[in-house]
């Protein structure tokens, strides 16, 4: 493989003469998650052991001194690699890097051919663009099983992606174990069927849908993340929705006991600002934040149907219990609208409109609009496009974005999940669009042409190894259609 063949983009490449070639004698050693990591991943592939030495052919070092916060620097010469990052996440970044200049068999579980495995000679310079580059996973809408948001995790260490925003609640499902409060799995988990599609009049599968993750599973989550260097920033929306909350607590709604709800859109259940119901949630934070480190949790406010200066107060109330046990929360922008004053160290994501960002004022923004980088709507005009949702949003649109940067801590793409029910529907959904908008996300040297070629000729067959069912470029496969269920496009 070749220099030109990374994604994301690089800041600088300078290649050299000759190569390095790994064989049986290659040690790896230097930083020890990401000598570790590369030993597992790399190695297993390649059919290399790897092993550790006190002067290892492939050395990570960290030095505090060097680059920003992810970036890292690395020659590669005929006898060796010399990494040296600003910390552990650039490190594991210029591993990532490292597998990338090999052939996309480095991308498979095991190996399947054992011939030279060769590294091109240079030297790379390299940053990211924004310190939160992250991705929205709607777990709530569609239950995904803890292996595939595993295996999510590790899509996004690959595109040097850093942050996994996991949406936990909605009012179709509840997917957090909370002991104390046991029928929030027990009944909030799961509807008794779903709407299929967005026609007029609605229809439905009639087929139960359901899941939810343990406190062990959430912990093995946030581990696996930790080691590939992503941060998992929990989600519990309130006080919309959260119908599924309502059916299993009733008490915390404003009417008669709801079902878990089985259709798409905004619900007109939301939660009571009762003190019982803000002693409820306090407690529901208080798990979350033992459960996961992440600095910062997102309560939501987003699409509050007769909301009332009141459940502005409760918003607030909440973001203050967070900030009080040492953490920042976020929220969806309406909470610019509800919440008055905003809570300083408050994270607002703005998804209505870029503008908003202005309102904002005095607090760090992430974007995440809209019309530029939600993936569940449609990718193209495609006569085939499966339940075409949303606005058209292709791979071009996502790369072209420019974001504004005044008080940006970085970007965000969603991902929601009412029309994909598989996680096939998700990899044809997100990739390869997510692999344009790492690359926005890493860097401003963007080039659309050569991303294309980049793409195609290099990272499609790596998602290939990887068993990525990504959208084909020039439409789906007929597998990845569906047929006869009709979408909403805007």
């Amino acid at each position: 493989m070749s220099w030109d063949s990374l994604v994301p983009r690089p800041s600088l490449v300078v290649p050299a003469t000759g190569v390095l070639e790994l064989d049986q004698g290659t040690t790896v050693g230097g930083e020890p998650t990401t000598a570790d990591w590369f030993r597992q991943h790399v190695g297993a592939a390649i059919g290399l052991p790897l092993p550790d030495a006190a002067r290892p052919t492939i050395e990570f070092r960290t030095d505090r001194t060097e680059s920003v916060p992810g970036g890292y620097r690395a020659e590669i010469r005929p006898d060796g690699v010399e990494v040296v990052a600003h910390d552990a996440a650039g490190a594991h970044h210029a591993a990532q890097t490292l597998r990338q200049l090999l052939d996309p068999a480095a991308y498979r579980s095991a190996p399947i051919h054992y011939g030279r495995c060769l590294l091109p000679c240079g030297r790379i310079e390299d940053r990211p663009r924004f310190g939160w580059r992250g991705c929205h996973l709607d777990v709530a809408r569609h239950f995904l099983p803890k292996r595939e948001v595993l295996r999510f995790i590790e899509l996004l260490a690959m595109h040097k992606l850093n942050i996994l925003h996991l949406h936990l609640t909605d009012d179709q499902g509840w997917r957090v174990e909370v002991p104390r409060f046991p029928e929030l799995t027990r009944v909030g988990s799961w509807r008794r069927r779903s709407m299929v599609g967005r026609g007029e009049p609605p229809e439905f599968d009639d087929r139960p849908h359901g899941g939810y993750y343990t406190v062990e599973d959430l912990r093995e989550i946030v581990g696996h993340a930790a080691r590939h260097h992503v941060t998992v920033v929990p989600e519990v929306d309130v006080p919309g929705h959260s119908q599924a909350a309502i059916a299993a607590y009733p008490e915390l709604g404003t009417g008669t006991r709801p079902q878990v709800w089985d259709s798409w859109g905004v619900s007109a259940e939301i939660l009571n600002t009762d003190p019982s119901t803000l002693e409820f949630y306090r407690a529901v934070l208080d798990h979350l934040m033992d459960v996961f480190p992440s600095q910062v949790i997102c309560v939501g406010g987003d699409e509050v149907p007769g909301a009332t200066p009141a459940h502005g107060r409760f918003l607030r109330s909440l973001i203050e219990h967070i900030q009080a046990r040492g953490r920042r929360a976020s929220g969806w922008d309406e909470i610019l609208d509800s919440v008055d004053p905003l809570p300083p160290e408050t994270i607002v994501a703005v998804w209505r409109d870029e503008r908003i960002a202005i309102r904002a004022a005095g607090h760090d923004v992430v974007l995440c609009p809209e019309r530029r980088l939600y993936f569940d709507h449609r990718q193209a005009d495609h006569p085939d496009e499966p339940i075409p949702v949303g606005y058209l949003t292709t791979l071009e649109d996502v790369y072209a974005y420019e974001p504004s940067t005044e008080h940006v801590l970085g970007l965000q793409a969603q991902v929601w999940t009412e029309q994909l029910d598989t996680p096939r529907r998700v990899d044809y959904a997100a990739f390869p669009r997510l692999t344009a908008f790492a690359e926005t996300a890493w860097t401003s040297d963007r080039d659309l042409p050569d991303f294309r070629r980049r793409l195609v000729e290099h990272h499609l067959p790596r998602l290939d190894a990887l068993g990525v069912e990504y959208r084909p470029l020039g439409g789906p496969h007929p597998w990845q259609t569906r047929p006869g269920v009709a979408g909403r496009p805007r």
